[in-house]
């Protein structure tokens, strides 16, 4: 969740090829500020860059990790934050225990650390104001954190776009940056959020009990087009673990989204 986040050698960009400039893939130097907390296995490290760079909302960052062997290990994360600060960066890492990166994230690193990064990298799987919209935004799990950066490069520089995300996790606890996403809606009349508990829901949930389909993707398009008030395609975006981004592409397309109109982005091991 990229989309980046969880501990899986490289995200899986399989619907696009990336293209890496010089400049994106020489590492530098990014020093730990601030550790926050998420979720019972998800926290987000903002890092200070040696060489700050402009990036796009929904690109991410390479992480590598050196053991005193010499041993490396590398991973990608997505970019949380908002691409009007390049400064700085937000990455949210998942705790998979038997991960050889996301355990040290959680259990070694504190502001102040030092770590080595490259990027940012992305290519189709990013949002600018100038494309417009509307939005059509479905995240399963970690695949919230690239959405949750062009929910917010949104409401900085296109607050009258319209968009509507649907997040589907496991259960309440799961629910990756639970404040942002109860107070965006609030702050940008333009800007819906509907979560889907697919194991868990809490007494008196009124959300979605289901995992994400065909019959969920019409309700909120249909939504998303009363915001609009037009019949306009919107543009859809679609994160997170292989078997949900197949499924929510396959809910796209069979409520009409053209195949053009459709960005998607899946986690999971390199072949």
């Amino acid at each position: 969740m990229r989309g980046g986040n969880p501990e899986r050698p490289n995200p899986q960009h399989l619907d696009y090829p990336v293209h890496r400039c010089r400049e994106t893939t020489s590492w530098q130097l990014a020093t730990v500020e601030r550790v926050a907390v998420e979720t019972y296995r998800a926290k987000t490290f903002t890092l200070r860059l040696a060489e700050p760079r402009p990036f796009r909302a929904g690109q991410h960052y390479d992480v590598r990790l050196t053991a005193p062997d010499g041993y490396q290990a590398q991973r990608s994360y997505s970019v949380a934050s908002a691409p009007d600060d390049f400064q700085r960066i937000d990455l949210t890492v998942e705790h998979i225990p038997d991960g050889e990166v996301s355990p040290y994230f959680h259990e070694v690193v504190e502001p102040g650390d030092v770590l080595e990064v490259r990027g940012p990298i992305g290519g189709p799987f990013t949002w600018t104001p100038e494309m417009a919209g509307p939005l059509l935004l479905l995240a399963g799990g970690s695949g919230i954190v690239p959405l949750k950066s062009i929910l917010m490069h949104r409401e900085l520089a296109a607050p009258e776009t319209p968009a509507l995300l649907v997040y589907s996790a496991r259960g309440p606890e799961d629910i990756i940056y639970r404040k942002f996403l109860d107070n965006v809606g609030r702050r940008s009349p333009g800007v819906a959020v509907r979560c889907a508990l697919t194991r868990r829901q809490p007494p008196g949930w009124i959300g979605y009990d289901r995992r994400v389909d065909a019959a969920m993707v019409r309700e909120c398009l249909d939504e998303l087009m009363g915001m609009n008030g037009s019949d306009a395609v919107p543009l859809s975006y679609a994160c997170g673990p292989t078997g949900f981004v197949e499924a929510a592409a396959d809910a796209l397309l069979s409520v009409g989204i053209a195949e053009s109109a459709i960005r998607t982005e899946r986690f999971g091991p390199t072949q």
